[in-house]
């Protein structure tokens, strides 16, 4: 064993929500074989075992995590090779680096396929698990090949796009094989000198009479999660959030004439999205509004975010059971006024396990 090991380390530092107490063990992979000592040093101990990235999508229990957490720093960045029937390059991105300055260097590299998925902060190990997503794109959408140990064979494996299961933020790697992979290497098909999309709404007015660059693309979704407070910007109160906390729920297409019905509006004037299989998905931030939560309303130590109703922020001294009790409020108000169930994105670590609004 080389790899050092430490003991009860707080993991708030790790998280941007800045909350949760400490991991009985603590240790960070900078390679492969790191990677395996680290899940021989927990098998060994009966320990289980969580693997961190960026935690820019967790929140830690105060109470903290009984076993070991792994923080994977693979790093390296490179094209591999091309995908011959599309003429796609092949780009390979180490588990540790972090996503924003990778889909940066896509960018300037005139690769086209990640650019609206800009100022999503955490590391690229993170994207295959909940199929990362913004402004109408998805990682799954251009994620070609993910490397990954598995704890089952305590081996390297290789999976394939369709091997990894991707659907609405969800993989293999978060359901029918959560906590069986750990990531360390994704491989992307992106398009070389290829036309940036602009398919999300805020994108197309903002670029509606301009013919925007891969470039422009990066810098209107920089700008307009700005807006919302989805940027992590130091000093700045509304970055102490795990971004939207809450999933765009998908209901079926009768929730339609009763969330209108509710609220005396026409369904044209409801957000919504065909979603297959006659469901549509709906707005969270518009549901959580029009059940009578304000930008910038105020539970204790927590609060909803001064420029997006989807982001719980801690005001400076939140603990979990603070951002569970608002959230708990926001799920119960929903479910009452439209019978839709919002269910939290966050990962949650640590015992017992709050189930609702999860």
């Amino acid at each position: 064993m080389q790899m050092e090991f430490a003991e009860n380390v707080p993991l708030a530092p790790f998280t941007t929500l800045r909350i949760g107490g400490p991991a009985r063990w603590f240790g960070e992979a900078a390679s492969e074989t790191d990677v395996a000592e680290a899940v021989a040093f927990a098998r060994d101990r009966r320990l289980p075992l969580f693997v961190l990235g960026g935690g820019s999508n967790l929140l830690v229990s105060d109470e903290g995590f009984p076993g070991m957490v792994l923080r994977v720093g693979l790093r390296g960045i490179g094209v591999v090779g091309q995908d011959n029937p599309t003429g796609k390059n092949i780009v390979s991105a180490g588990a540790g680096e972090p996503w924003d300055a990778f889909v940066a260097l896509t960018v300037e590299q005139k690769h086209a396929g990640l650019e609206c998925l800009s100022g999503i902060p955490g590391l690229v190990g993170a994207t295959p698990a909940q199929n990362v997503g913004a402004y109408g794109q998805e990682v799954s959408q251009s994620i070609h090949r993910v490397r990954a140990y598995d704890r089952r064979t305590l081996a390297y494996v290789s999976l394939g796009n369709a091997e990894c299961g991707f659907d609405y933020r969800h993989s293999v790697f978060n359901s029918t094989e959560r906590d069986r992979y750990i990531v360390s290497r994704v491989e992307y098909a992106l398009t070389p000198e290829g036309a940036p999309a602009v398919v999300y709404g805020d994108l197309k007015n903002h670029f509606e009479h301009v013919e925007p660059t891969l470039s422009d693309v990066r810098l209107a979704v920089l700008e307009i999660r700005a807006r919302k407070g989805m940027v992590i910007v130091p000093g700045d109160r509304d970055s102490l959030s795990a971004g939207s906390f809450f999933k765009n729920p998908v209901a079926a297409s009768a929730a339609l004439p009763r969330i209108a019905a509710a609220l005396q509006l026409p369904e044209e004037q409801i957000p919504h999205y065909p979603a297959g299989n006659q469901q549509v998905k709906l707005q969270a931030a518009w549901l959580i509004e029009k059940a009578g939560f304000r930008k910038g309303y105020t539970l204790g130590p927590v609060a909803i975010s001064s420029r997006h109703t989807l982001a719980i922020v801690n005001t400076g001294e939140a603990r979990a059971r603070d951002v569970i009790a608002l959230r708990d409020q926001i799920v119960d108000a929903v479910n009452r006024r439209f019978g839709i169930r919002l269910e939290q994105e966050p990962i949650w670590l640590g015992e017992p396990l709050p189930r609702k609004g999860i």
